[in-house]
This record gives structure tokens, sequence and C-alpha cells, in this order.
């Protein structure tokens, strides 16, 4: 599932090109996405109107229109934008274009139809982005995300640590691949119950969150499943990945082969010698 990281790369690849250009023709699939989409919505406040800007909260690209309308996109397990010629040959599982004026072509390609395309009306948006808001965690790379503040979250709390930085309703945008990288790098038993974490690891965790995820950004995201960033062009962060699919290799410190596990029901990597219970 594309996570932070990827889904900033497509923010930002897609960036250059979606400003101040208008939508002229949207087009879609007879297809359900994790929710129906809102075709209706979609004819009425964002055809024929003009980009302003493209931002990200957690996992979601909010593609904003001048006229105060939003299109929210959740990219799923296997979605991704691309943006290609308007007469290319479309390919299969696309299920949503959007037409420019420079006659290009924002194309959303979901094979397993995981992904959700929304429509924030311009009188609503406001209020529906409040609201929104209210259900996603801190940011990462927001000045509150402080050793105090995730300490304060994971106050009286007793989940393993990978589980509580996975929760989009306290941490917003890390998924599996990262969580495990983070705990990783900061020498922390990843199954660690949160209100056994110290200061200084939180401290730790805050650091390396913030380190990995810009580096995952600066490489282009990871290339696992089949993601690939609005560029075309795939990311290469999976070769750096420490122990992330790992399982059996040595580890990258101690040469302890790496050990796999399921913890919440996701796979969790990590080195037995370098992250041990505490």
């Amino acid at each position: 599932m594309p996570e932070l990281p990827e889904v900033e790369v497509t923010r930002r690849g897609l960036l250059p090109h979606l400003p101040g250009n208008r939508i002229t023709r949207i087009s879609w699939s007879n297809k359900r996405l994790r929710t129906p989409i809102p075709r209706k919505l979609l004819g009425r406040e964002i055809a024929g109107e003009r980009v302003q800007t493209v931002d990200r909260r957690a996992k979601y690209l909010l593609v904003r229109m001048m006229s105060g309308s939003v299109l929210v996109l959740h990219l799923g397990m296997t979605g991704r934008l691309g943006l290609f010629p308007g007469d290319a040959p479309r390919a299969r599982h696309d299920h949503l274009r959007l037409l420019l004026e420079n006659g290009m072509e924002v194309r959303f390609n979901d094979s397993r139809r995981f992904g959700a395309i929304l429509v924030w009306p311009a009188e609503e948006a406001a209020g529906l982005e409040e609201q929104f808001n209210k259900s996603k965690g801190i940011e990462p790379f927001a000045e509150q995300f402080t050793e105090d503040t995730l300490q304060e979250l994971a106050a009286r709390r007793h989940q393993p640590i990978k589980t509580f930085l996975m929760d989009s309703r306290r941490v917003a945008g890390i998924g599996n691949i990262y969580a495990n990288e983070i705990m990783f790098a900061a020498g922390i038993f990843p199954e660690t119950p949160v209100d056994c974490i110290t200061r200084p690891q939180w401290q730790a965790i805050v650091v390396h969150c913030r380190e990995i995820l810009a580096r995952a950004i600066e490489a282009g995201g990871s290339t696992i499943s089949d993601f690939i960033g609005s560029s075309g062009k795939p990311g290469y962060f999976q070769l750096q990945l420490k122990v992330y699919g790992r399982a059996g290799e040595p580890c990258t410190r101690c040469a302890t082969p790496i050990e796999k596990r399921k913890t919440g029901g996701r796979a969790t990597f990590f080195c037995p010698r370098c992250q041990q219970p505490q």
C-alpha cells in the first residue's frame, strides 16, 4: 500500500503540472472503488474548474479548485496517479481521467479497486475538511510531532508500539513498511507496549521517523507491489530497507538473521539482537 512517502512523491510530481490548469473533461469507469465514484459531484464541482494546488493529508491527496471545491483521492492498495498525453491509449483499470486544457490527462489507475474518490463541494469543503482532519492523526513532519505529544497520545494505552505508529487516528501516514524501518533504526522491539516506551525512545522515534520518511521521499518512495509515481518512474527506497522483506537475511548491523512474525495481523520484521524486548 502506498504510504506517506509514496503519496507525497505523487503530490510533488503533479504539482508542477496541475495548478493553473482547467479541467475541461472528466471520464470515469463503471466500476465501483472502495466507495462509489461520485459522478454527479465530479460533473458539478470539478469539471470546468481551474486547479489551485495539490495538498496531502495523511495518505490522501487533496486537489483544490479555485472555486473552493476539493477532489480527494486515496490510492488504496494499488492505486497510482499518472500524467499522460490526452490521446494516449487508456490502460486497463483506469477509473478516473481528468483532461486538462493543455492537452494532458491525469489518470487514476487502481487494479484492486481499494482506492477512493471523494468530492467536497465548495460550500461544504471547510466543514468537511475540518471533520476529516479530526479523524486523522498528527503529521510526522508537523511541529507538534514531538516526544511529549506522542507520549501523551500513548498514555493509558497498551498496544504494541508498531501498531500505535500505524494507527492513522494517532499518527498520519505511516504504514507497515516504514513502521518496521523506524523500529529498527530506533532499536526498539516492535511489540513493546507503548506505555513502556521511555522518553529517550520516544525521542529516537521522532528523529528516525522524520529521517526515514524524508529519505524515502527523496528516493521516490518504495517500489513494493506496483506503486509508480506520477512521473511513471518507480521509486528506489526499497534498496535501502534494513529489515522489511528481509526475513532470514543477515542484519546490516550485527549479521543476526532478520526474523518475521505477525503483529496485529501485519508482517513484522526485526533483528532479535538489535531490537531485544525490554
